[in-house]
């Protein structure tokens, strides 16, 4: 069991470690959902081997959804706020990832030259 613990919370870890964007970026939505899978995965075994049932397989399975839903949720807040919001000499607006002014999306999502 704890065997089994220790592998989930790994594998969790190691997927937010390998979560980036094509451009060298952090992509906050898979990092923090990943760990937050990872997390949740531990907790429901714990949780679901304590409570009576012995079925730690299916609190893992729980929390591990939960917790992936939980973190990707607060990682994409984090990705909207690190957009930074533009306007050109037209008037239309684009958008910049982490004050970088090379990699700008106009805002129906192509990428700005």
């Amino acid at each position: 069991m704890k065997k089994a613990l220790i592998a989930i919370g790994a594998a969790g870890l190691m997927a937010s470690a390998c979560a980036s964007d094509p451009y060298g970026g952090t992509n906050e939505t898979a990092k923090q959902g990943a760990i937050g899978a990872g997390l949740g995965a531990v907790a429901g075994a714990i949780i679901g081997n304590n409570v009576g049932s012995g079925n730690a397989a299916t609190g893992a399975l729980i929390g591990g959804l939960a917790g992936g839903a939980v973190g990707a949720i607060r990682g994409s807040n984090q990705d909207r706020a690190n957009q930074q919001r533009y306007r050109d000499n037209g008037g239309a607006y684009y958008y910049c990832y982490d004050n970088r002014q090379s990699e700008c999306y106009w805002e129906n999502g192509q990428r700005r030259n």
